[in-house]
Order: C-alpha cells, then structure tokens, then sequence
C-alpha cells in the first residue's frame, strides 16, 4: 500500500460492491471527501457497516490504484 493518510469523519454512502472471488464482502464509502474500497478478502468488509453514521478515524491509501482501507477506529 502506498501514501498512506489518515483521516477523521463519518462513515457515508455505504454500498456493497462485488464480493471477492472467495466470497468475501467488499463496499465503498465515503469519508472526509474520499472516495474508499474496504480491501479484498479483509475483514474490514464486515465490520465495516458497524461505524456507518458514526465519527471514526482511518488510514487510507493507494493499493492497485483503488484507494482502500487499512485501519479503522473509534474517534
């Protein structure tokens, strides 16, 4: 992953997008202006719709030029 940034905001627009070719589930959101895909096969896709609403911190960055999510906490 690279230039990784961290942010602070709320969880909005979660949607479900496809699902991993081993099942698992994906989704986009949007936070602080950005524009994130949780990452494949990450267990971040289903605990994901958990903080949807709430105020939470993240770092993001650049991985197969999606940006994607690498943590995720509480504000």
């Amino acid at each position: 992953m690279k230039n990784i940034t961290r942010h602070t905001g709320k969880v909005e627009h979660l949607r479900r997008v496809d699902t991993s070719r081993n099942g698992n589930p994906r989704y986009e959101f949007i936070i602080d202006g950005y524009r994130v895909y949780t990452g494949v096969d990450s267990m971040h896709g289903y605990s994901i719709q958990n903080h949807e609403g709430k105020e939470i911190t993240v770092t993001i960055g650049y991985h197969r030029n999606k940006l994607t999510l690498n943590t995720i906490e509480k504000a």
